[in-house]
């Protein structure tokens, strides 16, 4: 057994110094991750031995949505607990997988920073094991830029190199390309299964520092079932607010999926969205995007990361039709308002009678984060052209049958769009055009596009709020 732990102790070591020597190396390069660095090539290993450098208090980034490095994580948690590791950070978006550095019996070990929650750590941040740092998901490469968060280590997943030894970070880019850019040591999950993706995403080969064979299926989203409502959201959305030409961001959900599923017989659609799924290939297909009047990337899908089923990813794979760029780029408003009639389509938890848009919380409890809502909901409306349509959607009401349309959002709950940012808010029941409307006439709208069982108590709450009655005019 001494014998083991000598010959394990003697394997890190030289993992060790191989960090260590490419860190002395890496002052002599930029940053960038594109150009090939000479005579520099990394050390092709198991998963195990690619993180067993990774040492107690560092921060280490992990790749999200569908290129979760999933293997490297499940070789990370062993690690963590065979080596005894205390306070490994773990910052990442949100990630795929069961994440079980997540769970109880890690804590003191790992601790997760969300900068978006999913569903795998909502638990550990309700329970305190887990962090959740609120922030614009266009501003979140800027705190590895600006080092704010400094990271010593990026886990990431790549498609395989070219002959030229490019990979590609597949279909999420969004802030990893930052992460990529700040971190100390990197190791790449090289995957069949990852579609090779172009714009900001490839990375050569000689930046990593370790490489790990794994032929995996990626994480796939299931196609959403449309309800009733979201489908007369998605019909009033599609018939009254999206016009031919219009240049369309999506967010995560099944009311974006039901408005995407009404446009097949629009015209000259373009993308420029965060994130896209399936529906997107549906329209493309049938003709109905051709992202042709476009002032940026003229006749190209831009995204920061897509999401879906093996359909989609097959659809990404090696298609000059789609670039992913850099998430500060995609949702900068300077650069979003520069294209044709943006109409910016998102969810929410719920909305008070002043038209204070809660989309990262119930009450108390995170949920999910700030995302990119803002990015778009601001960049459509400073469209250039005047004519972009900022946009969150919603049924009336929970599956409990409550009110998603309220007389005061609930206590500790969190505003991501602002009153002042809100512009249209749509339900089943219809569309409430806020922008430019005081409190009196925002109420009016907003009880006339809500569940119709709870129209007269809205009511009561505007008059008593508002001292006087919700009116039009």
């Amino acid at each position: 057994m001494a014998g083991v732990r000598h010959c394990r102790q003697i394997f890190r070591n030289k993992i060790t110094d191989i960090f260590n020597d490419f860190r002395q190396k890496r002052f002599h390069y930029s940053p960038e991750p594109f150009h090939p660095i000479p005579n520099k090539w990394p050390k092709w290993m198991t998963a195990e031995e690619a993180v067993s450098v990774i040492n107690s208090d560092w921060r280490v980034f992990i790749h999200g949505a569908a290129a979760t490095p999933i293997a490297l994580i499940d070789a990370l948690t062993k690690h963590g607990k065979q080596s005894r590791l205390k306070n490994v950070e773990l910052i990442h978006i949100h990630t795929e997988g069961v994440a079980e550095y997540t769970k109880p019996e890690f804590e003191g070990i790992f601790r997760s920073n969300c900068l978006f929650i999913a569903g795998n750590a909502r638990k550990a941040v309700a329970e305190g094991r887990a962090d959740f740092l609120p922030i614009f998901l266009s501003e979140i490469p800027h705190l590895f830029r600006r080092k704010i968060l400094n990271l010593d280590a990026a886990l990431i997943q790549v498609s395989p190199p070219d002959k030229h030894g490019f990979c590609t970070l597949g279909p999420s880019v969004d802030c990893t390309r930052a992460a990529i850019q700040n971190a100390k040591y990197i190791v790449g999950q090289v995957n069949p299964y990852l579609p090779r993706t172009f714009g900001d995403g490839v990375i050569h080969l000689s930046h990593f520092d370790a490489v790990v064979e794994c032929e995996m299926p990626l994480p796939s989203g299931k196609p959403s079932v449309l309800t009733l409502e979201e489908r007369k959201i998605g019909r009033f959305i599609a018939d009254n607010l999206v016009q031919d030409g219009a240049t369309l961001q999506m967010g995560i959900g099944s009311i974006p999926d039901a408005v995407l599923s009404k446009l097949e017989n629009h015209r000259d659609l373009g993308i420029h969205s965060e994130m896209f799924s399936d529906g997107v290939v549906d329209l493309v297909e049938q003709g109905a995007i051709t992202n042709a009047h476009k002032k940026l990337q003229t006749g190209k899908i831009v995204g920061g990361f897509a999401f879906g089923t093996k359909r989609l990813y097959d659809f990404l794979d090696d298609n000059p039709f789609v670039v992913l760029y850099d998430i500060s780029y995609v949702n900068s408003t300077a650069i979003i308002s520069q294209n044709p009639k943006v109409t910016a389509i998102n969810s929410c938890i719920e909305v008070d009678l002043t038209g204070q848009v809660v989309s990262d919380s119930i009450g108390t409890r995170m949920f999910s984060g700030v995302g990119g809502q803002v990015d778009f909901i601001r960049g459509a409306a400073l469209g250039q052209d005047g004519l972009g349509k900022p946009i969150i959607a919603m049924s009336s009401t929970t599956k409990k049958g409550e009110s998603k349309i309220n007389p005061f959002i609930k206590e500790g709950a969190g505003v991501v769009t602002t009153r002042a940012h809100v512009h249209y808010i749509v339900t089943e029941y219809g569309i409430a055009y806020l922008f430019g409307k005081n409190l009196r006439q925002r109420a009016y709208e907003l009880i006339r596009i809500a569940h119709p069982d709870h129209r007269e108590r809205l009511e009561k709450a505007a008059f008593e709020r508002l001292k006087c009655l919700p009116s039009p005019d």
